[in-house]
Formats: structure tokens, sequence, C-alpha cells
């Protein structure tokens, strides 16, 4: 199975993202329509069953006394620049910063586990952007049971894909008052609305590189 079909379908399983609300999102206010919308920025998460990693001393063998290592990402920091509101030409550029703690079963001298990740931005929920490789490496020193490393990350998003058209923008914002023809319609059921935000949103992912052994065991455990 390649590395990009491992991304998708980690990310269709994903039933919530680990991100940030912010002042960029769509908010509805006591009136009638929606006050603001989402900014260029993407929401960062980590795709369901790719947040941690076990390796087994012997393969093909997945029992608990068989367990070598296991491995998990946390404490997710982003940091997010999206340029000037008038200049839609500019990039946006996020970075974040992750912890992987981990944990071996054989104590027994020093030893050093290198584990590969995954930065990939995704475009509308399943379009694959940009996919980044990276390599975290854990020491173990003689007798130590647990190892932490910090990982990064970065990407760049072009920020006029990820900002939404003037019009489109109008429709969503537009106040409407009781009485008008299109009071009651949510403007984001209309179609193409829909699929303008669709193709605005952004998300940035970030995950341990398994094979497809390794995510099935996640899946299935």
């Amino acid at each position: 199975m390649s590395p990009r079909y491992r991304l998708l379908a980690a990310a269709a399983l994903t039933a919530a993202l680990a991100g940030c609300h912010s002042k960029g999102e769509l908010v509805v206010d006591e009136s009638v329509g929606i006050t603001a919308v989402r900014g260029a920025c993407p929401a960062i998460g980590i795709p369901d069953y790719t947040g941690d990693v076990t390796l087994f001393r012997t393969p093909g063998d997945s029992t608990a006394g068989n367990i070598d290592v296991v491995a998990a990402m946390t404490n997710v920091k982003s940091q997010c620049n999206d340029g000037s509101d008038a200049d839609t030409s500019a990039k946006v550029f996020v970075s974040t910063t992750f912890d992987v703690l981990a944990r071996r079963t054989d104590t027994r001298g020093a030893r050093q586990v290198q584990l590969p990740y995954f930065v990939a931005v995704l475009r509308g929920g399943s379009a694959v952007v940009s996919k980044r490789m990276g390599t975290v490496t854990l020491n173990f020193a003689d007798g130590q049971e647990r190892a932490q490393v910090t990982g990064q990350g970065s990407a760049y998003i072009d920020r006029a894909e990820a900002t939404l058209p003037a019009e489109i923008r109008e429709r969503i914002t537009r106040k409407r008052k009781a009485g008008e023809a299109d009071a009651a319609v949510d403007p984001l059921s209309e179609p193409d609305v829909r699929a303008a935000v669709q193709r605005a949103n952004f998300e940035l992912l970030l995950g341990f590189q398994l094979d497809q052994t390794q995510l099935s065991y996640n899946a299935t455990r």
C-alpha cells in the first residue's frame, strides 16, 4: 500500500482533528447570518491510528509478550503566519512541534531507536497537497526504560487557495432580516458555497509513518 493511500485512509477515519478554534471559523450570532469566516491558517491534527507506534521483537508476532518499544505523539503545538490580509499572493507558513514519549520493555544496554513520521497538507479533506518525511531519534541510556524527544515540521500553503472568494464570503456573512426571501436559507446548504468552503479548507496532519501491518494493529487492538 502506498504512503499516500495510507495517509488518505487514516485521514478518512479521523472523527475530529486535534486543532484549535479561532476567530477565523464560521460563527453564527443572534441575528440571521454568519459573522466571521475561517482564516487561511490550517487546522492541525493527528489522523486516527497514526499517533502511536508499537515495535515488536519478532516480526509477525503481535502478542503483548513480544512488544519491544511503544511510542506516542503528544503536546502538539503550532504557529501560523498567514501574511497580510491585503496580499492574497503571499504564502501561509505554518510550523509545528510535538513530543514523542517512548517506553521499551528490555532496559539492558544503551540503545537508539529511530521512528519516521510525516507532515502533510490536506486540502478539501481528501487531496494531499504536500507531504514531507522526518525522523525522530530516541536515546535510551543503559537501564533506562523511558525516553523522550521533540520533533518538528513545517509547510507552506497558497494563501489565495486558502481564502474564500469575496463573493462567497459576502453571501456567507451577509446579515439577513426576518421576512426576507432567503432569511431562513443556510448559505452553506447551497452547493457552490459549500464547494468553495471545501476547496479553501486546509489541514496540516502529522503522525508516524506506519506500514500496513502497524496501521492495522493500531486500528484493531
